[in-house]
């Protein structure tokens, strides 16, 4: 039979509400990118037989964990996002028509998500410190 915690036993805080804006924005981008590359790379504007809509898996391993409020996804994601700034960039200058059109989105949900995944994480790390002790 286990034994009872202890009242003074720490319980896990809830985030704030700053912590919770950014983790559903971030979220929510995650979402919008992840269809828009699976919608582009399908049937919009495909280059070849849509195997590049492959290019979203890491983008869906990285919503478990944004979903636990996991720091470690926050911060690999606000790094992996710039392989979708930088597809967006050169895309959006060598594609023609709506290609180019999508790229551009690509480039703005990237950008935001790495906004949200760094607000994210300062607003984490300082719901920490001020939750820690001092000496």
């Amino acid at each position: 039979m286990p034994a009872p915690s202890p009242p003074h036993a720490a319980q896990p805080a809830m985030p704030s509400p700053g912590v919770m804006r950014a983790q559903r924005a971030a979220l929510a981008l995650v979402l919008a990118l992840v269809a828009l590359g699976v919608a582009w790379e399908s049937w919009l504007a495909p280059t070849g037989r849509g195997t590049l809509a492959l290019k979203v898996l890491p983008l869906l391993a990285a919503l478990p964990g944004l979903w636990r409020h996991r720091l470690y996804t926050a911060r690999w994601l606000s790094l992996l996002v710039w392989l979708y700034v930088l597809e967006g960039l050169v895309r959006a200058t060598s594609d023609r028509g709506l290609g180019a059109w999508l790229a551009t989105a690509e480039v703005a949900l990237a950008v935001g998500l790495f906004v949200a995944t760094t607000l994210y994480i300062r607003r984490r790390l300082a719901d920490g410190a001020a939750a820690a002790p001092t000496p």
